[in-house]
């Protein structure tokens, strides 16, 4: 341990005296955790502290300034500027500082803690038919005190304005620890009138030029004639003049009716130079999306709608007090705008589908074209928006020069775009910066800003001496004074700002060698490019079970960073850099309450995929060296279940008798409170040997299906096993089994026994090699298993020609039948069924074509977002009894107490059916089951 080290930890310990040690930490991990937000930027923090109140607030600042520390405040860490990392004391206010104090509907104005989630926010005021009117792309996680530190927007600003235009009053701390209440008071902060008075003609002639000129201080809302609005002039400052403890904001009523008007045009600098006829209609929201962006939505198997002829789009919301008064507007625009094509959409529906185009495309932007990582740094930058045609092909002609790529897309109302490019960060940060300096220059000329909503960070900070002269400089400087005279706020950012190349998460970032687990082919056979696929939006902090999201469901319980997948790529990116060794106790907590569900491989929008990142890591630490206890019983179990169906009754006696259980499952290393399922009486290969051949389509020149029937389904639940075999029968199909049992080697890959998993699949594939050479497809019961098959067989053997061509022919049993062209399910109208997706189906098989099958059946569905919480052996382990229970409280257990009496619980996963027994005493059914009529 250094001196450093010492000194931080007596630090640390000496602030949890003060504030509790539960809400300090000093850990390595933690500060991993913290020192990157949604940027190219990684700055380690002394200390992290997560205040519970105002007070708390006010110590941790008082101690920042005795020990000569910086502070910076935190909400969701969304920032891609990097203005939500600091060197010193890191506060993330989101953790407890989250409560909305008061919204009054007459006012329309809502009081709130900074840690406030603007989704959130905007939930409670919806039942007032208000909203608050900027909602940028992060609003399901981003907090109200980072939107007031960066004046974020979004895009409806372009009717309802930007942060700083609804904000009435806020309560802070300045940087000398003075609490002070700034609305439209000079007086209210020392020598601020005379600051105020000797800068008019900055205030006046360089700053407030147009909406969107985000960059440095917005200083003009300062000036009387705007209302002498400190706490205008507040937003946008970054964290850098003040810590933020509540905020006063204006809501906004919600339109009584919207429609979308889709506008075609031969590009996007052509629908740019359209934007004064558009904007002439008073929408409410214009946005713009390239065609290359809509190529990458449709590349990633994301269904598009019918798109106006084109290869550059407006989609342009418009509002109006009726639905004919919409109507009305949007054929206005149809006759004053230069559009090729138009398309007006007033189904709720269909629009919101439209939408899902810019919001698939904005996640998906961080790929080019051709599967390159694309970064941050030149993403928002804004021009008038009559000078945006011209701008954004001078643009697409600097990219040109430095052969770079990029998909763009945004706020064209605002003049805002967005873009994040291929820059050469890890191997060539002097061309990152070149490229950086002369895009300033090319929006400099156009009279544009640097930033035009995210604000200016460690990413733009140094390039304002080249859209600011020295004197408006000295103003920012003047101001920052009077709030933070020693600089002890966020230091590095606006006022004498860090290079804009210095602490640059990738740069000299090297390939890692194979160690001769996956192959990740989708990141160049790289670890270190897979890993750092995570830039840090924070999609993994959202709830999104509403819109039918899984991830992250160990941060949904525990609402801690280290939870998320993006704390956990933030330590896995320490291990690559050479910080962190594989078998570091920090790599281990930080991975411990990861369920591996592979949510984030669909949820996440870069792709990351933590389930993976984590069996590979445990494949590293333990290879050829001693194992946990659970890898050898649960990573090992269909070894031993292969034993246990010999003898089921004498197993399952020994599970029904309390202490030989609890004495089993501590040798085991599961937890003594999990009851152990119970064995059938006899497995369904015996059942199929002795009784289904007899049953099966007596035209042996019918068309043949092979089952894999996994080794769950055939140990627990030979029935569903039948269920399939007779409802194959029905469709005139001969079903096929391998010759003998064989494994996808799913809970060896789950414990990272890669090598044993590969054994396992070579022996797989040499019994399905045959029937799929010969056209056969394979019908998969268990989705994880059948998960296993369609994404892992690839990635474990990837020079093996067989494994493809068997991943490609593994079916759920929903897609086999709906491939059947004659086929119908049976119709059970009125009947109620709660159906819990396994994750896996969910994230890697599709769910979809489940969901084509209760609808053609008539049934009520209600549909379970999320993880049960048993996820395979994750719920088993010792340790993780109550994160398991607590995840299953999410949207399991409530799902079945509130569900009509006559419901069927439906879910084809074995660990979401024992999860449903074992917690709730429901038991669950198969669809194979429920196609069946056996309810």
């Amino acid at each position: 341990m250094t001196d450093l080290d010492r000194r931080r930890e007596a630090l640390a310990r000496e602030l949890g005296a003060r504030l509790g040690a539960d809400v300090v930490d000093a850990s390595y991990r933690r500060r991993v955790e913290y020192s990157s937000d949604a940027s190219n930027y990684r700055v380690l923090p002394e200390i992290v502290v997560f205040p519970r109140g105002d007070a708390e607030v006010v110590a941790a600042l008082e101690f920042a300034r005795a020990e000569g520390l910086s502070l910076t405040a935190r909400g969701g860490g969304t920032s891609v500027a990097g203005n939500a990392v600091g060197p010193g004391i890191v506060c993330d206010f989101s953790r407890y500082m989250h409560g909305i104090a008061d919204i009054d509907p007459q006012r329309r104005t809502a009081r709130v803690q900074s840690g406030v989630v603007l989704s959130d926010l905007q939930r409670r005021a919806r039942a007032h038919g208000l909203r608050f009117g900027p909602d940028p792309s992060t609003q399901n996680r981003c907090t109200l005190g980072g939107m007031i530190g960066n004046n974020a927007c979004g895009p409806h600003a372009v009717a309802w304005g930007r942060t700083s235009d609804r904000v009435r009053e806020l309560r802070i701390l300045d940087g000398t620890g003075t609490e002070r209440r700034l609305a439209n008071d000079l007086a209210v902060v020392p020598g601020l009138p005379e600051f105020t008075g000797s800068a008019l003609a900055v205030l006046r002639t360089d700053l407030g030029r147009f909406d969107r000129q985000a960059s440095g201080y917005g200083l003009e809302h300062l000036l009387p004639e705007r209302g002498s609005s400190v706490a205008g002039a507040f937003v946008g400052t970054e964290g850098t003049c003040g810590v933020l403890l509540e905020a006063e904001v204006e809501l906004v009523e919600i339109p009584a009716a919207t429609l979308l008007v889709v506008l075609g045009y031969p590009d996007l600098p052509a629908a740019a130079d359209d934007i004064a006829a558009v904007v002439s209609v008073a929408p409410v929201a214009v946005e713009g999306i390239d065609a290359r962006l809509v190529d990458m939505v449709r590349a990633h198997g994301r269904q598009v709608p019918d798109l106006p002829r084109g290869n550059g789009w407006l989609f342009v919301e418009l509002a109006g007090e009726t639905p004919a008064a919409a109507q009305a507007a949007a054929e206005q625009l149809r006759r004053v705008s230069g559009a090729l094509d138009t398309r007006i959409i007033a189904d709720p529906a269909a629009a919101a589908a439209l939408w899902r185009i810019r919001a698939d495309g904005a996640g998906l932007a961080g790929r080019t074209r051709d599967g390159q990582p694309a970064w941050p740094g030149w993403e928002d930058a804004a021009v008038p928006p009559g000078r945006l045609g011209p701008y954004l092909r001078d643009f697409d002609e600097l990219m040109g020069e430095y052969k770079l790529d990029g998909l763009l897309y945004g706020h064209i109302g605002d003049g805002c775009m967005h873009v994040r490019l291929d820059l050469p960060i890890a191997a060539a940060p002097d061309r990152f910066h070149a490229f950086l300096t002369d895009a300033a220059h090319l929006v400099v000329r156009y009279g544009g800003s640097l930033s035009g909503e995210h604000g200016d960070g460690r990413a733009r900070s140094e390039l304002l001496e080249i859209m600011y002269s020295p004197q408006v400089r000295a103003v920012f400087a003047g101001f920052k004074a009077l709030f933070d005279p020693a600089g002890v706020l966020n230091p590095g950012v606006l006022v004498a700002p860090r290079p804009l190349d210095a602490d640059l998460r990738l740069r000299g970032l090297r390939p890692v060698a194979s160690a001769g687990g996956f192959a990740f082919d989708r990141d160049a056979g790289d670890l270190s490019t897979a890993v750092h696929r995570c830039v840090g939006v924070g999609k993994c902090r959202a709830d999104t079970r509403t819109t039918g999201g899984f991830m992250c469901p160990s941060y949904l319980a525990t609402a801690d960073e280290k939870d998320t997948t993006r704390g956990r790529a933030r330590v896995l990116q320490e291990v690559v850099r050479g910080e962190l060794d594989w078998s570091a106790p920090a790599v281990a907590e930080s991975l411990d309450l990861c369920l591996s569900c592979r949510a984030c491989g669909s949820d996440c929008p870069a792709g990351v995929d933590m389930a993976t990142y984590k069996s590979e890591t445990l494949y590293r630490r333990y290879r050829r060296r001693p194992r946990p206890r659970d890898h050898y019983s649960l990573g090992m179990l269909p070894r031993w279940l292969a034993a246990a169906t010999r003898i089921p009754r004498l197993v399952n006696a020994g599970a029904r008798s309390g202490p030989l259980r609890r004495l089993g499952l501590r040798a085991a290393g599961a937890d003594p409170r999990r009851a152990v399922p119970e064995l059938a009486a006899r497995p369904f290969r015996r059942i199929w040997r002795d009784e289904s051949a007899k049953q099966q389509v007596a035209d042996h020149s019918a068309q043949t299906v092979m089952l894999w029937v996994d080794t769950f389904t055939n140990a627990f639940d030979p029935e569903i096993a039948q269920a399939a075999v007779a409802l194959l029968n029905s469709l005139g199909y001969r079903v096929l089994l391998p010759d003998r049992q064989v494994c996808c080697g799913l809970t060896w890959i789950s414990t990272g026994q890669l090598d044993g998993a590969r054994a396992r699949l070579r022996a797989t594939l040499d019994h399905l090699d045959a029937h799929i050479r010969a056209g056969g497809a394979v019908i998969g019961l268990e989705p994880s298993c059948t998960a296993a098959l369609r994404a892992d067989l690839p990635e474990l053997l990837p020079d093996d020609p067989r494994a493809r061509p068997v991943a490609d022919a593994v079916r759920t049993l929903a897609e086999f039948l709906l491939a059947q062209p004659d086929w119908r399910p049976p119709q059970y109208p009125g009947r109620s069924i709660v159906v819990q997706p396994h994750c896996h189906h969910h994230s890697v098989l599709g769910f979809e074509a489940d969901r084509r099958i209760f609808a053609m059946m008539g049934v009520r569905v209600t549909e379970i977002a999320g993880c049960c919480g048993l996820a395979g052996n994750f719920g088993m382990q010792r340790g993780h009894y109550d994160v398991s229970v607590a995840v299953a409280g999410n949207g399991l257990l409530p799902a079945l107490a509130n569900a009509p009496d006559d419901a069927v619980f439906l879910a084809d996963g074995f660990s979401c059916r024992t999860q449903a027994a074992q917690l709730a005493a429901v038991r669950g059914r198969h669809l194979a089951q429920i196609l069946l009529g056996q309810w």
